[in-house]
């Protein structure tokens, strides 16, 4: 693979992410995901088992879709829109904080949030992939930035 060590971050976990939430191929999601993986979000079960039980239990019509991604160093930041529950419940949108180590998902956390409708939105802006991709990858940026000195064990949750 060539490129930059950011671009080959954003491809690992992209493809990481299509394999386990959008055609669940778990054999092949399990290659992109560090044995030692540590789940730092609370509503997610520890460690890789955890998260691909918890997608298991999804219903088969429930999708991750892509946004905008920016990378620094071992860090991915990836904006997306979880939808198809099925339930009801409403779309979710969410950014995925991802840590890279030799190659593989070694670390997660996220921010995930209710999908505002067009009506019930502000701004009036409920479109995930289109107009607000500046705005997502400005903020995602902002992110990166404010993670700081890695080294800090502020940073670390």
């Amino acid at each position: 693979m060539t490129g930059s060590i950011e671009e080959r971050n954003k491809a690992i976990v992209r493809d990481a992410f299509e394999a386990l939430f959008n055609r669940r191929d778990f054999a092949v999601a399990e290659a992109f995901f560090s044995p030692g993986y540590i789940q730092q979000s609370a509503h997610i079960p520890p460690g890789r088992k955890g998260l691909f039980e918890l997608v298991k239990s999804l219903p088969s019509t429930h999708q991750r879709e892509m946004g905008a991604m920016v990378a620094e160093g071992d860090l991915v930041v990836a904006h997306g829109r979880l939808w198809g529950y099925g339930d009801g419940r409403p779309n979710r949108i969410v950014v995925d904080i991802v840590r890279i180590a030799d190659g593989l998902l070694a670390e997660h956390w996220d921010v995930i949030e209710h999908e505002a409708s067009r009506g019930a939105s502000a701004s009036a802006v409920s479109d995930c992939c289109g107009s607000w991709r500046a705005a997502r990858t400005a903020a995602a940026n902002q992110i990166v930035q404010a993670a700081g000195d890695r080294s800090s064990p502020e940073r670390r949750v």
